[in-house]
């Protein structure tokens, strides 16, 4: 939708509203009255129960979160009393007319007492709901876009470049970092070329075998998938290593920050996570062996 569409549709809105509560402001006012309000209260009700509903509303458009279903949840109680209100002063004649005086809103005491305590309770309910909602809009601050994964115990630190310097000298990930890179290197046009040349090099082509297109096209889905496949399972080999050395650094990447650094999912990342734990398990009782065999032989 265009601005000028947004813009009507908001004025729209304001005329809905506007005009819900001019209809809802004799009933408010009348039933102000007959709980003992005086001309100057009974006038000023309306204004605090429907002018809590928008404050309400507006705050829904802004808060997320908790606070927003919080500030749903005051628009929705204040609609539903201001619901009953207009509801009763429709059933009670007597609260009909500029003439109305203290009286009851219902014949019934236990409904009476309800009534009389739900009206009386919306002003001081609309102070601390309407203040709680005005500091939750102030202190609301909109989160930053997420340009870069988060790794580390608290999130702080952003996670390493694949294939960056560290990697290639084995030292341990410090805590200088830099933007993510892409996860495959692009090769020249002569290094495909050797690849295609040593795959063709590999099928097995007489002297005189006749090849067709239908050969070609095979060979080439051939060349292509193994060639896909190499490269995934260095893809695999790259991220793996890249998470052991975070481990070791005492900064182990999740498995969003793992996967998002290397161009796939999270549950990619938390398969390569898996898989190193795994070869460390595989390798501690190994580890251990030679680790006794030793004790031995000192002995």
């Amino acid at each position: 939708m265009n601005r000028t569409g947004k813009t009507l549709l908001v004025l729209a809105l304001v005329a809905v509203v506007g005009m819900a509560f001019r209809v809802s402001w004799n009933a408010l006012r009348d039933v102000a009255r007959a709980i003992g309000a005086d001309t100057t209260a009974a006038t000023l009700y309306p204004f605090v129960v429907d002018g809590l509903m928008a404050l309400a509303l507006v705050a829904t458009l802004v808060l997320v979160g908790r606070d927003r279903t919080f500030a749903l949840r005051v628009l929705a109680t204040y609609t539903l009393a201001s619901l009953v209100l207009n509801y009763v002063h429709g059933l009670v004649p007597a609260l009909h007319g500029r003439s109305v005086d203290w009286g009851r809103l219902a014949e019934w005491d236990p409904a009476n007492w309800a009534l009389v305590l739900l009206a009386t309770s919306l002003p001081v309910g609309a102070i601390y709901f309407g203040s709680d909602l005005v500091a939750k809009v102030l202190h609301h601050r909109p989160e930053p876009a997420a340009t870069e994964p988060l790794c580390g115990v608290d999130g702080a630190e952003t996670a390493p470049t694949p294939h960056a310097a560290a990697h290639r000298t084995g030292q341990p990930i410090t805590s200088a970092v830099e933007t993510p890179a892409l996860t495959a290197p692009i090769e020249t046009s002569g290094q495909t070329s050797g690849r295609a040349d040593a795959l063709r090099d590999t099928l097995p082509h007489g002297p005189h075998t006749s090849r067709t297109v239908d050969d070609e096209t095979t060979e080439d889905a051939l060349r292509r998938t193994q060639f896909e496949e190499a490269e995934l399972e260095r893809l695999r080999q790259d991220a793996r290593r890249t998470y052991s050395e975070s481990a070791q650094a005492g900064r182990p990447l999740s498995a969003r920050a793992l996967g998002e650094a290397y161009g796939m999912s999270e549950s990619w990342g938390r398969k390569q996570i898996l898989a190193v734990r795994d070869e460390e398990e595989s390798s501690s009782p190994q580890l251990r062996a030679v680790d006794d065999f030793a004790d031995t032989a000192a002995v």
